[in-house]
């Protein structure tokens, strides 16, 4: 693989390796882009504070998530369709992830199903849950979670309605991928991909296959799933969902303080400031600039994670200044899976801890612990 000093140099590889409806389906957000931009822009209005003739020859990244010790603070969050970014891509980047010490989500949308990742890897993984129409399949899921061994759910709470994206809509996206007029040159000039593509575990949503009688069909697959997003989801639900799980509760999709707040009261362990990637809600804030709010209304009282724009150690040596307990990666960890499959991810994470280091170092600091407001400008 060429060498990959930075993210954006594993989303370069990513895009000449993958058909560009897949890469586009994580690259791109919703509506007129304005939020996926606002995320990263965000961290670009906050300069670092350089401190010098400090001892910083020991040097300590690691931290704490949800009560597991962490190599450094971060997780990959759930992201769907990670499957056909590289054959059986859920177990690659989970491997990846607990090699080197930090929580793998997965994602309800996932192509490789719950079982099939936790057949593959030596210990258990955090399960991202959507609230369906469906209860009776919803505490379905939740069961089989508990089988698994999960001991993180995460519970998505921003999707009440699709924000559209346009790229998506004009690329034909379908999974699995099939070939059509407009995508024929693209999907056949990546050989490789397609091979492996073909070749792995499954090329659908293995977590919907052969459950609630809809079979295998992909059309009714995709059908059914489509209509199962709840516009009438409420804390009632939430509530519910706490009662059925005996483990820890986290909700993602938190970006307003009042939110946080009631999600905590109602018994969740910690909140994942995000909106969703820009993914669905376009104008609303960047992740980062919801932040400070969030932490002060919560006052320690649950953990706080950032969600979205992050793409390098400084990125989240800003958000923890900021008070994030953690930050999780969605993107990053999809452009190393297409550039090198499991390789591919361990790089990513590799960049991202000799940056979060180095820059600890340039700040006169020791510990990832040991940030506060005070150190951005």
């Amino acid at each position: 693989m060429q060498l990959a000093l930075t993210i954006n140099d594993l989303r370069t590889l990513a895009r000449r390796r993958i058909p560009r409806e897949i890469f586009d389906y994580i690259d791109r957000g919703s509506y007129d882009e304005v939020t996926l931009a606002a995320n990263r822009s965000a961290f670009d209005r906050y300069a670092l504070r350089q401190r010098v003739l400090v001892d910083v020859s020991h040097r300590d990244l690691a931290s704490q998530m949800l009560g597991e010790s962490v190599s450094l603070p971060l997780a990959f969050g759930p992201t769907g369709l990670t499957g056909l970014f590289h054959a059986d891509g859920e177990i690659h980047a989970c491997r990846a992830a607990h090699k080197a010490g930090v929580p793998y989500c997965l994602s309800t949308a996932s192509i490789c199903s719950i079982e099939d990742v936790r057949a593959a890897v030596e210990r258990p993984f955090w399960f991202q849950l959507y609230i369906m129409r469906d209860r009776g399949f919803v505490a379905s899921l939740v069961e089989r979670a508990k089988v698994a061994g999960c001991p993180v759910l995460v519970v998505a709470v921003d999707l009440a309605a699709h924000g559209q994206r346009h790229h998506d809509l004009r690329n034909g996206l379908s999974v699995p991928p099939r070939l059509t007029v407009s995508n024929l040159f693209g999907m056949l000039a990546r050989p490789v991909w397609m091979a492996k593509i073909l070749l792995g575990k499954r090329k659908t949503f293995g977590n919907f296959t052969g459950h609630m009688n809809i079979g295998t069909d992909v059309g009714a697959i995709s059908h059914w799933i489509n209509s199962q997003f709840d516009s009438s989801l409420s804390w009632k639900d939430l509530e519910w969902l706490r009662s059925i799980w005996p483990g820890k509760l986290v909700v993602k999709g938190i970006m307003d303080a009042e939110d946080a707040r009631q999600a905590v009261a109602l018994g969740a362990d910690a909140v994942v400031v995000s909106n969703h990637g820009g993914r669905q809600l376009d104008g609303a804030p960047a992740s980062l600039d919801a932040l400070p709010a969030i932490v002060e209304k919560l006052q320690g009282s649950a953990s706080v994670f950032l969600d979205g724009g992050v793409r390098s150690g400084q990125d989240i040596v800003k958000a923890l200044a900021l008070g994030a307990d953690g930050c999780w990666l969605g993107r990053a960890l999809l452009y190393g899976l297409a550039a090198d499959g499991e390789k591919g991810v361990t790089r990513a994470i590799d960049i991202v801890r000799g940056e979060l280091d180095t820059t600890l170092a340039l700040m006169g600091r020791t510990s990832a612990r040991a940030l506060d407001r005070s150190m951005l400008i």
